[in-house]
C-alpha cells in the first residue's frame, strides 16, 4: 500500500503481479482516489491491448476508468504535461523506453502509477517492468489464486502452443497458477 509523499516531489509506484491478480482493480482504486482529491489524472494503456475497449483500462471484474490509447511511451510524456497524476496499465507491452519516460514525469512533480505482469508466460522478467521495479518508490506485488490448488499464484500459464512472447488473450488463453503448479513451456 503506499503511503503518503511529501508535496511538491513526484514519484512512481508500480502494481505488479500475474493475470488475475488484480492489477488494474488497484490501478483504478489509486486513480479513483486521485480524482476526488481532485487530482487531474490521465489514463494511459498500449495500442496493442485491444481485449476489452479502446477507451477504458477495464478490469477483469469489469470496473473501467476512461483512458487513451498511445503507441510510443514518448506520447504519454505530450499527453500529460497538465496531470498531476498519471496512470499506466498493461506497461509489460511498452518497450523499455517506459523507464525514462516514467522518470521524466515524476522529475516534473507528477505521481506515476504502473501497472503490469511482471513475468511472461515462461516465467521470465516481461518488459520494462523489471527495470521499473527497481526505479519506483513503491512496489505492490499483487497474486491471484492458483486454478489448479487454491494457492497464492504468481505465475501465468499459457494454455496454448503458441511461442510468441505477446499474444493478447484473457480466461481462455491464460490462467493463474502458483509455483507447484506452473509448467512452463519447454523448447521456445
Amino acid at each position: 500500500m503506499a503511503t503518503l509523499t511529501p508535496k511538491e516531489t513526484g514519484w512512481i509506484e508500480v502494481i505488479c503481479g500475474s493475470m488475475f491478480s488484480g492489477k488494474t482493480e488497484e490501478l483504478i482504486r489509486r486513480l479513483r482516489r486521485a480524482q476526488i482529491a481532485r487530482q487531474k489524472v490521465d489514463i494511459f494503456k498500449p495500442k496493442i491491448d485491444n481485449r476489452f475497449s479502446p477507451d477504458y483500462i477495464v478490469s477483469h471484474s469489469k470496473l473501467k476508468m476512461e483512458s487513451q490509447l498511445v503507441e510510443t511511451p514518448q506520447e504519454i510524456l505530450k499527453k500529460a504535461e497538465d496531470s498531476d497524476v498519471v496512470g499506466i496499465d498493461e506497461a509489460q507491452f511498452f518497450d523499455g523506453s517506459l523507464l525514462e519516460i516514467c522518470k521524466e514525469l515524476a522529475n516534473r512533480k507528477k505521481r506515476v502509477i504502473v501497472a503490469g505482469l511482471d513475468k511472461d508466460y515462461r516465467g521470465e522478467p516481461f518488459g520494462a517492468l523489471p527495470a521499473l521495479l527497481s526505479e519506483a518508490e513503491y512496489i505492490t506485488k499483487t497474486l491471484a489464486i492458483c486454478v489448479i490448488c487454491g494457492n497464492p499464484a504468481n505465475y501465468t500459464q499459457r494454455l496454448t502452443q503458441d511461442v510468441h512472447r505477446i499474444v493478447i488473450g484473457e480466461g481462455d488463453i491464460y490462467e493463474a497458477r502458483c509455483r507447484n503448479c506452473f509448467e512452463p513451456p519447454t523448447g521456445n
